[in-house]
């Protein structure tokens, strides 16, 4: 995993207003054997992604626009488009480790490109090995004071997301667990926001709802210290996806959040490209791989949030941005302290 720009996938997602997807039809499933094949191949520099677009398993180089392959009547052996193009003709196919898992591509059974492992690619929370341990950077930032700033246009004003955002699920990753540092970070499982931008956030739920659709949020407003253990935990290489304490992040300002969709009627997160929190390459909102129903989703989703004042983070397709977000300051106040719910 490198820190790089969102732009290096070229084969980008051509985002509509919400509107565009009023229409829209849900692309179908795939094949349950396709979800076994879907994934990356190759070295960091020449990664392949092999994703499905159109019901169809495709082939897709970094840099290049993405080309259906040809089913064969084995249902792991595929073909090349026979145009001319790079591979025109040949065979693709798939090799298996002792346990059954898919581990390379085999083309015209000679070129064997190895699959690239991601952590999260197995549907389990992303975890990272903290630099130091996260207790001993607890007691090392208690009493540390935030980047100060010039006044800020506007008072904080932050209100619980479950008394503005009708009907609105929370599953509060840092109160618990089941986060990238495997140890709960805040002591109390709210979601706040500045008004406004809440008000907001209620009107992408209402949007949302006649597709079946709701929001489940993973994490609002974020104490500055919280941001700075992100910080001093994670390893200077994934630095990408954790916000630079001495800036001081947009969920200290009450002005971000993480979220996904839901299933309106059970609660149910909806399977996107990639987990929350999950420091790949798939966190990017303009991943090419995966399935063309987690890519609408995805894109679904940004849509509807795009609408209402909020910008996609360029590293992580759950986390948005309020538009008047720098009107606000960065606030480190305890969820204990703020106003009882």
């Amino acid at each position: 995993m490198t820190a790089r720009a969102a732009t290096i996938f070229l084969a980008t997602v051509c985002f509509l207003p919400f509107g565009a997807f009023a229409d829209d039809t849900r692309p179908p499933g795939v094949p349950v054997r396709f979800l076994s094949l879907i994934g990356e191949y190759g070295k960091e520099n020449e990664v392949i992604y092999i994703l499905e677009k159109d019901s169809r398993l495709h082939f897709q180089e970094r840099g290049s626009s993405s080309r259906p392959l040809k089913q064969m009547a084995n249902p792991y052996e595929f073909e090349f488009p026979r145009d001319g193009g790079p591979h025109a003709g040949l065979s693709l196919g798939f090799g298996f480790d002792p346990k059954g898992r898919v581990n390379c591509l085999i083309i015209d059974l000679k070129q064997m490109i190895p699959r690239r492992p991601i952590d999260g690619e197995n549907g389990k929370t992303f975890r990272i090995k903290p630099v130091r341990p996260v207790d001993e950077i607890r007691r090392e930032i208690v009493g540390l004071k935030p980047p100060v700033e010039p006044d800020k246009p506007r008072k904080p004003d932050l209100v619980d997301l479950v008394d503005v955002v009708p009907g609105v699920k929370l599953d509060i990753r840092y109160a618990t667990a089941n986060n990238f540092l495997g140890t709960p970070l805040y002591t109390s499982a709210r979601a706040l926001m500045q008004r406004p931008a809440a008000g907001s956030l209620a009107k992408v739920q209402a949007r949302l709802a006649p597709k079946g659709y709701g929001l489940l949020i993973h994490d609002a407003y974020r104490p500055w210290q919280v941001t700075k253990l992100f910080w001093e935990a994670t390893p200077e290489a994934q630095h990408t996806f954790v916000a630079d304490p001495a800036k001081g992040s947009k969920h200290n300002r009450g002005c971000a959040v993480d979220l996904t969709l839901c299933d309106l009627k059970t609660g149910q997160p909806i399977p996107m490209v990639g987990g929350y929190d999950e420091f790949s390459d798939r966190s990017y909102p303009d991943y090419p791989g995966g399935t063309s129903r987690q890519r609408w989703h995805r894109d679904l989703l940004r849509a509807a949030m795009e609408a209402e004042g909020f910008t996609v983070n360029e590293a992580e397709w759950w986390h948005f941005d309020y538009k008047d977000w720098a009107d606000y300051p960065i606030i480190d106040l305890p969820f204990e302290s703020l106003r009882p719910r």
